[in-house]
């Protein structure tokens, strides 16, 4: 039965198979047991989207179940998604267990979302050499855009505002970061009461706020950390992996290997790799466009490149689709994460690399040359009609010929048999057709190094 499944099936099933258990058993954890009183530690880096609000939900709600004494949230962010960015804000103002969200280490930067978990924590500290602020609408609408400017602004301000006033911080500033994207180093937002503590490091952090009271939605809560064991909460596998691949330039990278590849198949049907390589990538880069300020202007020019070099595949020589093609598809890379009406303040400021839009351009179109001269090669040569294209090619055989069996010929499984009724062919040589019965292709053994045309 296995021999009746086609080899790149059968790859592209076990693959699917392994992915699916991993990302079940990385949905499933099983716990390692945490004592009472744990400081749990999280990590945000990177723009805040849907797998880092399900990591950050998640170890919060076990960080309350295991009676936690302190989560610490170290983080790293331009900013994110302001549906993400609120949920993981309400998630925090909800929680029993004080949480600290630490800008961290030197050189981190907390800005747009991250300047709100800032200030939604009941504990707001600072490493030494990092910066916050920055929270104003982004995009490149005119006057047009007025309305759901003052909207959008009206909103972030006000949410930010009481977020502020409910941990008693300098609610004036953080309005101000997101009505003129002001911003602030460690020192200056200690000195604004913007944060609480500046910490040279995690253990510095502790020892700080030890002894503490703080508000929490189960009341006031005395910290007593000294001396509490730390636990590690890490993202596990699924959530890691969708979260490497929210990322402008993989995202980019994704849509221009998944269109090579559905291409590369419609040239050459029947040979499967490129055709599902090509759709996994796609599927991995609409996610991941989901999970990011996308565009879709920018989307639908990356799309109708593919289609000018699908339509460019039908004509003769390269022409003015060709051309299309690689402006299209250069435009639709650089508009990609460029808002034409004001982003939530929330929203980071991203774009795809240049240099990666114009290397993934030269690519594009030198594999299109390629196939065009393949295409011009093709239509030069002589045609051959009926079974006449048949004879002469050289196929693998899959099943043993003995005499009869299988071998592998255009794209598929084919009924074969030799020439010579005494003579075994193991799987895995090379036979020449030179006739066909019915859909029995009729072979003879050849040495490979005799191999003009191989299928």
């Amino acid at each position: 039965m296995n021999r009746l499944i086609p080899k790149p099936f059968r790859l592209a099933i076990y693959c699917g198979i392994l992915v699916l258990g991993l990302i079940f058993l990385s949905v499933n954890p099983t716990h390692a047991q945490v004592v009472p009183g744990t400081v749990h530690i999280l990590e945000i880096e990177g723009v805040i989207n849907p797998p880092i609000e399900n990591y950050i939900q998640r170890t919060i709600r076990a960080a309350q179940e295991q009676n936690a004494s302190l989560i610490i949230i170290t983080m790293d962010t331009p900013g994110g998604l302001d549906t993400s960015m609120r949920q993981i804000a309400q998630m925090m103002l909800s929680s029993s267990v004080p949480v600290a969200v630490y800008v961290y280490p030197s050189g981190a930067r907390a800005a747009s979302a991250g300047l709100f978990l800032l200030t939604a924590a009941h504990i707001a500290a600072m490493a030494p050499g990092t910066n916050t602020g920055a929270a104003s609408p982004v995009g490149l609408g005119g006057d047009a855009d007025d309305v759901s400017m003052t909207k959008a602004v009206e909103d972030a301000a006000a949410f930010i505002r009481t977020m502020a006033m409910q941990h008693d911080r300098n609610a004036e500033w953080v309005e101000r970061a997101v009505r003129e994207a002001v911003s602030v180093t460690e020192r200056e937002a200690l000195e604004l009461n913007v944060i609480d503590i500046v910490a040279e490091s995690i253990d510095d952090l502790i020892v700080q706020v030890h002894g503490q009271t703080f508000r929490t939605a189960a009341g006031e809560v005395t910290l007593d950390v000294a001396n509490a064991p730390h636990h590690e909460a890490s993202m596990n596998f699924a959530e890691n992996f969708l979260h490497v691949i929210s990322d402008p330039n993989i995202a980019f990278i994704l849509l221009s290997v998944g269109s090579i590849g559905i291409i590369a198949e419609l040239y050459n049907p029947g040979t499967f790799f490129p055709g599902i390589f090509g759709a996994i990538s796609l599927i991995l880069a609409f996610f991941s466009l989901g999970n990011l300020p996308t565009n879709w202007a920018g989307v639908a020019l990356l799309a109708l490149g593919i289609g000018l070099f699908i339509a460019e595949l039908y004509v003769e020589g390269f022409g003015p689709l060709g051309v299309g093609a690689l402006v299209s598809f250069a435009l639709g890379g650089l508009m990609l994460f460029q808002p034409f009406r004001p982003a939530p303040p929330a929203w980071p400021d991203l774009s795809v690399n240049p240099w990666l839009v114009g290397s993934a351009t030269a690519i594009m179109s030198g594999f299109m040359f390629l196939v065009m001269a393949q295409l011009v090669r093709s239509r030069k040569a002589p045609i051959k009609t009926g079974h006449e294209q048949f004879i002469g090619q050289i196929v693998t055989v899959k099943q043993d010929l003995n005499p009869e069996g299988r071998v592998w010929f255009q794209g598929q499984n084919w009924y074969a048999k030799v020439n010579q009724p005494d003579l075994v062919v193991e799987a895995g040589k090379k036979v020449r057709i030179i006739g066909i019965e019915s859909l029995t292709l009729i072979t003879e053994p050849v040495e490979v190094d005799q191999n003009p045309q191989i299928n």
